[in-house]
């Protein structure tokens, strides 16, 4: 017998109705914690928390986003004793400033981010970068931001191995409004170094449950092109969550 309990994730939203939506200037700031608990044949709990602080000004557009996934599992050693062992945590922060400039939606912006991740093919790593973003394409129910520009990365492989070196980084983010009640939005980032290619997706499905409450189901993927023997070049993470607002 197998149980599987959910723990939706809580997005809390200040001064605004709907998530997606940013206000003309302050902040929007949301946190997030959903959880999996199994008992029976298979033991164990992942959980994974996010907070994201967005900031606009009259100027300047900034965001701040911290999150962490941490899963442990029960498994029988070679005696037959039962130990809980973590199999997965991962923790990650990004920082981005980003000057408006005189046209609509076109920013310079500067970029600073670092990931810990204890199984992964890279145990850390590292980027600051530059760049120039622009909304691209912009229609009632549609809108497409891009951004490119240089930076440089620096990071530790599983083998213990260290890496750096500079990157070209590229990021769409679109935006597709379904009906009043539901949006899909998908998510791309590239960053292509001297050794190695990491990109990062994000897909994603909100429908409106009532005027502060909403239903998301996202399917994320990591990869990078170089990593050891031992380690696959992608992982991928699905959830279904419940998102408060007010």
């Amino acid at each position: 017998m197998k149980a599987i309990f959910l723990i939706p994730t809580l997005t809390l939203v200040h001064g605004l109705a709907a998530a997606d939506t940013a206000p003309v200037h302050g902040w929007n700031n949301s946190a997030e914690l959903g959880a999996i608990s199994t008992s029976g044949n298979t033991v164990g709990t992942s959980v994974t928390g996010k907070l994201d602080a967005k900031q606009e000004l009259p100027d300047w557009s900034n965001e701040y986003i911290l999150a962490g996934y941490f899963k442990d599992e029960q498994v029988t050693q070679a005696d037959g004793e039962k130990v809980r062992e973590r199999s997965a945590q991962r923790y990650s922060f990004s920082a981005k400033a980003a000057y408006k400039l005189l046209q609509d939606h076109d920013k310079l912006f500067a970029l600073a981010t670092h990931v810990n991740d204890k199984f992964g093919a890279y145990t850390r790593y590292s980027t600051v970068g530059v760049g120039y973003g622009t909304e691209t394409y912009k229609t009632p129910d549609h809108s497409l931001d891009v951004e490119i520009g240089p930076g440089y990365f620096n990071g530790t492989r599983s083998t213990g191995e260290s890496e750096s070196g500079m990157t070209v980084r590229g990021a769409a983010n679109l935006k597709w409004k379904l009906s009043d009640s539901a949006l899909f939005t998908q998510n791309l980032s590239v960053e292509r170094g001297t050794s190695n290619i990491h990109s990062l997706a994000e897909t994603a499905l909100r429908t409106k449950i009532n005027s502060t409450m909403q239903m998301k189901a996202a399917f994320s993927v990591r990869n990078d092109t170089n990593v050891p023997e031992d380690k696959k070049n992608t992982d991928t993470q699905t959830s279904v969550t419940l998102v408060y607002s007010f």
